[in-house]
């Protein structure tokens, strides 16, 4: 056993070129059918039995299929044998990493990078081959390389390090509400430390990652302050060529960042009930004349703020008790298919405020709330799936409180258990609390199965928090 940066590798007691042999003897061949049966030149095959030549992992690759053996099977004793030297072979790591990241052999990427921490000069080729991994969607395999990058720059404050932290946090993010939070704050402090660019975007995440936590405090924020970047980076430097240039880091269009700055702005007041605030910041990003950029994508992006700047100035109408435009409301979102469940929560939310029936709205749209619980796809493409997550049970919850005022109980409660099943898997507080609340309301007009689920599911709650149930 040697210790190898604070890791320990087990040896195995005969190495790869010894189980090359001893495939040989057993099946009475010689170097050149052994060759032949791996693709692999004989010269070269002898001078790697005869260990005049480092076998390289495409060779060790082809090795293995001729023995039958399965990918990757001799990767921990490659890490022993030929990476483990003085000094690392970046030539022979590199496609060695993508390999492991292919093969989802995790371990062995971290025993790798454990060869490579001690020297800072392999941080940008490290970093290098981690952004592959994440462009091509090998989440876990970036995930460990960011980690170890981070960890053995801690102590640099680089620009490096921030961008680290800004992949990790994207990663990381899931269903768990509570631990997005405990995310979104360790992520938090290293904003400043990305360039003006990938701010914005980390800016606009974070953000994101707030309201699907209904943290409007927070939410208002990170807004305001992605809008101040997002003012001085379109305005100042549009004629830029060099900017202009690096605005392909962005996910969206220049514009759009000071849009949706307004967009988000005005959300928290709404979610704070101050509506006249709302449509001030609604109107800003319905006036979009002041963009100069005429290409595909940004009219797209236009398009969707306007139909957003509508909708959003019927919500604060309808939240203020006018429910005279519920009827024009409801025709502005029929035809607007990725819109219609965030529309109606808001339907609901207001006809359970101010106890209005809904039931033909509900009725015609049933079809579309049915297919949405059934799949949870996300409404458009600016949502995350945490932000689904959060929206399904608050439209389960609302759907709950309506049938239940309504005396509708037989699905009112069979909402309610959806809306807990989804909010105690993701940990949304907010959601549960309603849910708790609902049922113990109206907990003495049901005694159906749902109830009974509900009352089981609350039990499971309360002992995996707590460990066990009064």
């Amino acid at each position: 056993m040697q210790q190898i940066k604070g890791r320990f590798i087990l040896y195995n007691t005969t190495t790869i070129r010894m189980e090359l042999e001893q495939f040989m003897k057993q099946g009475e061949l010689n170097i050149s059918r052994l060759a032949q049966m791996a693709g692999i030149n004989a010269g070269t095959m002898s001078s790697l039995l005869h260990g005049h030549r480092v076998m390289a992992v495409t060779q060790l690759d082809r090795l293995t299929a001729a023995l039958g053996l399965p990918e990757g099977h001799f990767y921990e004793q490659y890490i022993e044998e030929y990476l483990n030297e003085a000094v690392p072979n970046w030539r022979r790591i590199r496609p060695f990493l993508y390999r492991c990241a292919a093969l989802d052999k995790l371990e062995c990427i971290r025993q790798t990078v454990g060869l490579l921490l001690d020297n800072l000069t392999y941080s940008p080729l490290l970093f290098e081959v981690a952004e592959d991994f994440f462009k091509c969607d090998q989440r876990e395999a970036a995930a460990v390389l960011f980690e170890s990058i981070a960890m053995s720059e801690k102590s640099q404050h680089s620009e490096r390090l921030a961008l680290c932290q800004f992949r990790l946090f994207t990663i990381r993010l899931g269903d768990n509400q509570e631990l997005n939070n405990q995310v979104a704050i360790q992520f938090e402090p290293y904003v400043e430390r990305l360039d003006e660019v990938d701010q914005l975007d980390a800016l606009k995440e974070l953000a994101n990652t707030y309201r699907s936590l209904r943290r409007w405090d927070k939410v208002e924020e990170m807004a305001r302050k992605m809008g101040e970047k997002a003012k001085i980076h379109y305005f100042t430097f549009q004629r830029d060529r060099e900017e202009i240039h690096a605005q392909n880091k962005l996910s969206r269009p220049p514009f759009f960042y000071v849009a949706y700055a307004d967009l988000l702005i005005s959300s928290a007041y709404e979610a704070n009930r101050n509506y006249e605030q709302a449509l001030k910041y609604t109107e800003a990003y319905a006036d979009l004349s002041w963009v100069k950029e005429t290409d595909e994508e940004t009219i797209h992006w236009m398009n969707l703020f306007k139909d957003w700047a509508q909708a959003n100035t019927y919500v604060s109408k309808l939240f203020c008790g006018d429910m005279s435009i519920l009827s024009e409301y409801v025709e502005f979102i029929a035809p607007r298919k990725d819109e219609i469940i965030v529309s109606l929560l808001n339907i609901l939310d207001a006809a359970n405020k101010f106890n209005v029936n809904i039931d033909e709205i509900l009725e015609r749209f049933d079809p579309e709330i049915k297919h949405y619980l059934q799949h949870q796809e996300a409404i458009n493409v600016i949502y995350s799936k945490k932000l689904v997550n959060e929206q399904t049970a608050r439209l389960s919850s609302e759907l709950a409180d309506y049938y239940l005022r309504n005396g509708q109980y037989s699905g009112g409660f069979s909402y309610l258990v959806r809306a807990f099943q989804i909010s105690s898997i993701g940990n949304l507080k907010s959601c549960l609390v309603k849910c708790v609340g609902l049922f113990e309301r109206y907990k003495e007009k049901d005694s159906s199965e749902p109830s009974t689920t509900y009352k089981k599911l609350f039990e499971e709650l309360y002992t995996k928090n707590w460990g066990y149930y009064f």
